[in-house]
């Protein structure tokens, strides 16, 4: 192994030394502590630490790094308290995730270190965003990701290169190559020579270099960090090396050959490095003697510090606290309480004789446009994200004009690839940036889901870290659009906790919950129903205001039956009132899907005790039957019938719009009145 010290002072290398020796040490340590059973699982980074010590050490001490398993160097790189550490490892609360994640997926805003997930891929995406803020704020910072060699098969990785490598975004991507993903090698993981021959496909450079060499990972880092700066472009890393242990502990090792293991025993960055300072005379043995006694020390009084953490007791109420971010008054980061009223009481819906606003009257799809211009004018850190969004206006053309008005740094179209804008998104959260993105469809999402409900919905209960982003997500049936166009998917969001799911159904409240959802904290999946984009008008306030997530609004008045819906279903419930004033319907709208207002819905299940629930979705796994069960468990003393759903037909939506009409819930309604009636 070649050492090349460069202009490296005696002082500067013996630095680099005792970096990467301290998470070789540390390991050695946790092993034993497996053993032991102080601590339940392990992913050993021992052969690799020159990768991450090397490129954390080359990167500024703000700029952010996305992490995996086998990264602890980028954790002791970044000067962590290893008790915290060793309480994070153990499941203590003092910890970094309060005891509610293992080994090394979790994250820091203090140290600039996103927690991964288990999923891999999706970090890198992230480093997109961060890369995104920075270049929006014209700061000379780079972003920094790690990819496994099989983790360069996930779509992830290939999303987040290309949108990097469009978008002109100054990320570092490292793949440590260490021959394995898991068992599987590499020779059944990809057919290229090499994987930083992936670089020239998406337009960027790249270089592969010897991973286990801590100053040819140092300075090429450091070297490609000014590059990306420079250039604002992206950039491609491949470090060859070898891990000595399994993928973790209980895997073993039996499926690598012996010979493996004597060759790169043999390239062992800590040992090589060491000598090679010894050979230099920049160190003696009696000081590498020192040095690692000296760090032995110190990891032995952090462990003994890390012993005094508390037992575990559970809190409940904090558990379901900490799954959303909280709000300082009404608006997110600091926003006071008189800079953006609440037009809107569940109770009281809007009218145009409000003396506090002047109205007029407005279409459903001029109510979204609205909340999104006076947002973009109301916050200079909001961001537009979307496929067609830029100059052609987005699908239908909520966006048309947004361009001339705000720019394509904030107005910006994407490629297609849901997921890595997701990611996108969640990275401009991390740098304090507000981000809005379209689903072209809301049949679109699942190739986002993961991001969504693995990296977006969990964070703020993982880490403490918010995930201010608002996905778009036009939504529906009724016009014909057949099954990949039409699909009602908001229940799938409902049962994921950490994301807020809203769904209007009138221009008014369109606005005011968007503008809403966009200084929310929190990830908030935004249901807007296509079929009322230019069919439903109503009354809407000129100026800025936002109506309350998780509040229903009191639709209308009724004495014989209570239905409950939202969305298509809040106008198919009126449309049936107008042709049946025999029947009196008290009408709730949802508005909120999660979470829900159980006290409306209390009060509406009192006010008739006869009550249907109606949505568009499908019936099997809609969100109907939860709010059926809540009722028969809560409610069960105030019904005087059973608690009957009318939804669409378990099928797929057909294209035929006799077909479609027969498939939607609208058709069966009053079947389902007439039923609850009879009772």
């Amino acid at each position: 192994m070649e050492f090349n010290r460069q202009a490296y002072t005696n002082e500067e290398l013996i630095s680099i030394y005792r970096n990467l020796l301290l998470p070789r040490m540390i390991e050695e340590k946790m092993l034993v502590l497996l053993r032991q059973g102080k601590i339940s699982k392990w992913f050993s980074g021992i052969g690799q630490e020159a990768i991450s010590v090397g490129a954390t050490m080359a990167l500024q001490q703000d700029e952010w790094v996305m992490p995996l398993h086998r990264n602890l160097g980028v954790f002791t790189s970044r000067n962590m308290p290893l008790h915290k550490l060793f309480m994070q490892w153990q499941g203590n609360k003092e910890g970094y995730s309060k005891g509610r994640e293992r080994s090394f997926h979790f994250g820091t805003r203090e140290h600039h270190i996103c927690g991964m997930i288990s999923h891999l891929g999706p970090q890198l995406a992230i480093a997109d965003g961060v890369a995104l803020a920075h270049q929006l704020r014209q700061e000379k910072k780079v972003s920094l990701a790690f990819s496994g060699d099989g983790g360069t098969s996930e779509g992830d990785f290939h999303e987040a290169l290309n949108v990097a490598a469009v978008w002109n975004l100054p990320v570092i991507f490292i793949i440590e190559n260490n021959g394995y993903g898991l068992s599987t090698p590499v020779n059944e993981q990809y057919r290229c020579e090499s994987l930083v021959d992936k670089a020239r496909g998406y337009g960027m450079e790249g270089v592969r270099i010897d991973g286990n060499n801590i100053l040819s990972v140092y300075d090429t880092i450091k070297g490609v960090r000014e590059y990306c700066i420079r250039e604002q472009k992206p950039y491609l890393v491949e470090c060859m090396t070898f891990r000595m242990r399994g993928h973790e502990e209980a895997s073993g090792t039996k499926y690598v050959p012996k010979e493996l293991f004597d060759e790169w025993g043999r390239k062992d960055p800590i040992k090589n490095f060491e000598q090679y300072l010894i050979d230099q005379q920049v160190i003696t043995e009696m000081q590498v003697a020192a040095i690692r006694n000296e760090t032995r020390e110190y990891i032995e009084t952090e462990l003994q510090l890390a012993a005094k953490a508390a037992e575990m007791t559970v809190d409940e109420t904090e558990e379901i606290r900490d799954v959303y971010a909280g709000r300082f008054g009404v608006g997110s980061l600091g926003l006071g309480v008189g800079e953006v009223p609440v037009l809107d009481t569940p109770h009281s819906p809007l009218t145009t004789h409000d003396s506090r606003l002047t109205t007029h009257d407005s279409r459903f799809v001029d109510a979204i446009q609205s909340a999104l211009r006076q947002s973009m004018e109301k916050h200079a850190n909001l961001v537009l994200m979307g496929q067609d969004i830029a100059e052609y206006g987005g699908a239908f053309k909520i966006t048309e004009g947004f361009v001339d008005l705000f720019g394509k740094a904030r107005v910006r179209n994407t490629p297609l690839c849901e997921s890595a804008i997701v990611g996108s998104a969640l990275g401009l959260s991390l740098e304090g940036f507000k981000s809005v993105m379209e689903m072209q469809f809301a049949d679109f999402v699942t190739v986002g889901f993961n991001q969504i409900v693995n990296n977006l919905a969990k964070i703020h209960y993982r880490w403490g870290q918010n995930a201010d982003v608002v996905i778009r997500m036009p939504t529906g049936a009724g016009v014909g659009a057949g099954p990949f166009h039409s699909q009602s998917n908001e229940a799938w969001f409902t049962h994921v906790p950490g994301l807020k799911v809203v769904y209007p159904a009138t221009p008014h409240d369109a606005k005011g919950l968007l503008i809403a959802a966009i200084n929310d904290p929190n990830p908030v999946m935004f249901f807007e129903h296509k079929a009322l984009y230019r069919s439903v008008s109503g009354p809407v306030a000129e100026t800025y205001y936002e109506v309350e997530i998780g509040k229903a609004r009191l639709v209308k008045e009724g004495s014989d039956i209570t239905v409950i819906t939202y969305g298509s279903g809040v106008h198919w419930a009126m449309e049936y009132q107008e042709q049946h004033p025999e029947i009196s319907i008290h009408v709730l709208d949802l508005r909120t899907l999660l979470p829900l207002d159980h006290a409306a819905i209390q009060q509406a299940v009192a006010q008739t005790g006869k009550v249907l629930v109606l949505h568009e979705d499908t019936l099997t796994g809609g969100i109907g039957g939860e709010i059926s069960a809540w009722i028969s468990e809560h409610c069960f003393e105030l019904l005087d019938a059973p608690v009957l759903r009318c939804a669409s037909l378990d099928t797929p939506i057909p294209f035929n719009m006799e077909l479609e009409k027969h498939f939607l819930a609208k058709s069966r309604l009053g079947q389902y009145v007439q039923k609850l009636m009879n009772y």
